[in-house]
């Protein structure tokens, strides 16, 4: 009689261990500070990691009306490391229960597997990021008025849903380094997908400190719609080869939202903050209007798209080269195919010789002449 054999179970604090185990162990980080919420001594400390910090409150003249806003501040840290393990939780989720039953019915190879997840991933954050965007700038006014950009700089005060939106934003990409190490991501692909995810950590932190978070939020949504329609078409190909079509209208929109974030952005750091030119440097007011600052924020975003339309071009070309391949071949079959065709002809119009049909281009047979008597 056969036993089966037993699995061991990794050792504890392994590689393994913390891979296996990675949501696990961020979720009962985060429902256990929840729970320091609710408990008496501990919530002074918990409260720094579930709710944002920094609340401003301003009062009319009569008391009749506040308004509140939000500041930021060495605090923010902890709010990002709560709602990071909050990210780790819900790429969990998703992976277990959505992208996992749809790779086994598809039954992909390990590259295009890698790839699959990598974007099932990204089209449900780049979804929810724009509809979540896209609705702070419809009750924004500063989308319809681009003097809005610098006008009244520094914007120091924000509003809760701005700020917690950049919080969600620089949280989610910081996780999205640690799933780098959890998801066993091949070695060829890191490089790639760590220097994106550095790129979107850089320039969101970059406008909530610079106090540039309308641009950052006006250049961001567009943005978004881009990636999430090459996500989803990139998620279609995979699935069916034969569908490229939304990669035509991915390429499009590619060209026109690097103009426009182009535009802007020379627009707001070359000709509206140098209007209100700020004098000095100074970090307790909020007020980064220097001249070195803006030629560092605008050469960073012109040198971020000249690198995104370069591997655009040299994406479109490698398509190009390899439809040109594919279509190679075609020619040949098909030159094949005529030269058969004519040869045959030939070989047919050749046969017939005083009006008899050669079979099989042999000669025609002998009539046999009858004996004299």
């Amino acid at each position: 009689m056969r036993f089966r054999r037993k699995v061991r179970s990794p050792a504890v604090l392994s590689h393994e261990f913390v891979i296996q185990n990675h949501a696990d162990t961020a979720y009962s980080l985060v429902m256990s500070l929840l729970m320091g919420v609710v408990i008496k001594g501990p919530d002074k400390y918990a409260i720094m990691f579930v709710a944002v910090q920094y609340n401003v409150t301003y009062t009319t003249d009569d008391n009749s009306e506040q308004f509140h806003f939000y500041d930021y501040g060495p605090k923010d840290i902890a709010t990002v490391v709560f709602y990071m393990l909050v990210a780790i939780n819900l790429h969990a989720v998703i992976q277990e229960y959505i992208l996992d039953k749809i790779n086994r019915c598809l039954h992909l190879s390990k590259p295009k597997h890698s790839k699959f997840n990598e974007s099932g991933q990204l089209v449900f954050f780049y979804l929810f990021s724009f509809v979540w965007g896209a609705s702070i700038l419809n009750t924004e006014e500063f989308m319809m008025i681009p003097t809005s950009l610098w006008r009244d700089y520094p914007h120091s005060r924000m509003l809760f849903q701005v700020k917690f939106f950049y919080v969600c934003q620089i949280a989610y990409w910081f996780h999205a380094v640690l799933e780098l190490y959890f998801q066993k991501i091949q070695k060829e692909d890191i490089p790639r997908q760590l220097c994106y995810i550095c790129l979107y950590i850089a320039h969101i932190s970059g406008a909530y400190i610079l106090n540039l978070h309308r641009l950052g939020l006006i250049l961001m949504v567009p943005h978004y719609l881009v990636e999430l329609i090459f996500h989803a078409s990139r998620l279609v190909y995979l699935s069916d080869e034969n569908n490229q079509k939304g990669f035509t209208i991915w390429a499009l929109l590619f060209v026109m939202v690097r103009l426009l974030t182009l535009t802007l952005s020379v627009l707001t750091f070359g000709f509206g903050l140098a209007r209100v030119e700020n004098p000095e440097f100074s970090i307790a007011d909020g007020n980064f209007n220097v001249l070195p600052v803006r030629i560092g924020c605008l050469g960073a975003v012109c040198l971020t798209q000249a690198w995104m339309m370069w591997k655009f071009i040299k994406f479109q070309l490698k398509k190009w080269r390899e439809h040109v391949k594919n279509q190679i071949p075609r020619k040949k079959i098909n030159n094949t195919k005529n030269k058969r065709t004519k040869g045959t002809k030939q070989r047919n119009k050749a046969n017939f010789v005083n009006g008899a049909a050669k079979l099989g281009g042999e000669a025609p047979p002998r009539i046999r002449r009858s004996k004299p008597l």
